[in-house]
């Protein structure tokens, strides 16, 4: 089989850790016999320092005509980069939020996953890790507070800043649809975050989400308040199985739940339109204090690079071998510094990169 990915090395260890995905893509292809076609396009710093801005036109056009789309990281240090002294929409992130846009990237899936050979790294007691936990979270990805109207000006003398949140009934319904339909393969469980109890967008969430629950007889649906649901991912991570918010507050929860697992640099994400079309990348930022030493994680990276095989190729088999392959690796003791411990071994992004490809 023959897919064209659009690649989007970006800033700091991005190209690093991509590289690696990369090359357990083209281990993936060799054994399975398929072809896969890659484009380099700039976003980010790197495409402001080239191009003046954070990602053209034309680089949307060459992600638009690809099966699916690989980034590593983008952005800077904000407190010194000189990105981070321009205007809003100019700088690394505005990219980030533009390819969203264009490529209709409404559905955001970040799981969040315990790995057993991990569990010492987890910031939280034996007692409420339990057995473990393995949960999604289900992101609207292109609506919200994030894309809403927004102005800074003068009333009665203050300075006074607003940002609109707007959702509308379609864009929740299709969201909601996707958190159900990936609840049906796992664990038949929707918990449905919003803050019902003052906004009226998270009414309208909870009204739509209702909606949609009613076709979907065999997932259980629960609704939780944000912040309640920020206490409990600390005090019970286990009862979650699928997690169903809106933009803002799926941003906070994803990453409250990356660090539970005990590092970012693990965990993978997808974000889709409503086809077969994808963006991965690792939930993790582009770390520039370590860039270009050889101490990124690019397991994240790999295992998104797992989740486009799945999601966006249909290639199931491929991706449980990239998946199985890491949690050996894993098993056999091998560690990036981030995630570093006594008896282990560590090993630099390259070498974990190998490993990965040796045992596919």
């Amino acid at each position: 089989m023959n897919k064209k990915i659009t690649v989007i090395k970006g800033d700091g260890i991005g190209p690093e850790i991509v590289t690696q995905a990369q090359k357990v893509l083209d281990t993936v292809a060799k054994k399975y016999d398929h072809t896969f076609e890659y484009t380099d396009i700039l976003m980010g710093g790197c495409s402001i320092d080239a191009c003046g801005v954070p990602l053209t036109d034309e680089a949307v056009a060459t992600a638009k005509a690809a099966d699916a789309v690989l980034l590593g990281a983008i952005g800077g240090n904000t407190s010194t980069s000189p990105w981070y002294k321009l205007a809003p929409n100019l700088r690394p992130e505005a990219g980030l939020l533009k390819i969203r846009k264009e490529l209709g990237l409404f559905a955001n899936l970040r799981p969040a996953v315990l790995f057993d050979q991990l569990r010492n790294a987890c910031p939280l007691n034996d007692e409420i890790i339990g057995e473990g936990f393995d949960m999604m979270i289900m992101r609207e990805l292109t609506g919200g507070l994030y894309f809403g109207a927004r102005e800074t000006k003068v009333v009665d003398g203050l300075e006074t800043a607003v940002d609109t949140l707007t959702y509308n009934e379609k864009e929740i319904e299709r969201i909601a649809k996707r958190g159900f339909d990936i609840a049906m393969k796992r664990r038949k469980k929707v918990t449905s975050v919003d803050k019902a109890n003052v906004l009226d967008s998270s009414r309208l969430w909870r009204k739509i989400v209702n909606k949609v629950a009613e076709n979907y007889p065999e997932v259980e649906l629960e609704h939780m308040l944000v912040d309640n649901c920020a206490m409990q991912l600390v005090k019970d991570p286990g009862q979650f199985d699928v997690i169903l918010t809106e933009n803002m507050f799926g941003d906070i929860l994803s990453d409250e739940a990356a660090m539970v697992t005990g590092s970012i640099g693990m965990l993978a994400s997808a974000s889709l339109n409503d086809t077969k079309f994808g963006l991965y990348e690792p939930s993790h930022g582009s770390a520039p204090d370590i860039a270009g030493q050889d101490k990124a994680n690019p397991i994240a990276t790999i295992l998104s690079a797992a989740m486009m095989l799945r999601y966006s190729f249909d290639m199931d088999a491929e991706a449980d071998a990239v998946e199985a392959a890491v949690k050996k690796v894993l098993e056999e003791g091998y560690r990036t510094v981030d995630i570093m411990s006594d008896g282990m071994t560590c090993v630099g992004c390259e070498k974990m990169g190998d490993l990965i490809c040796e045992r596919i």
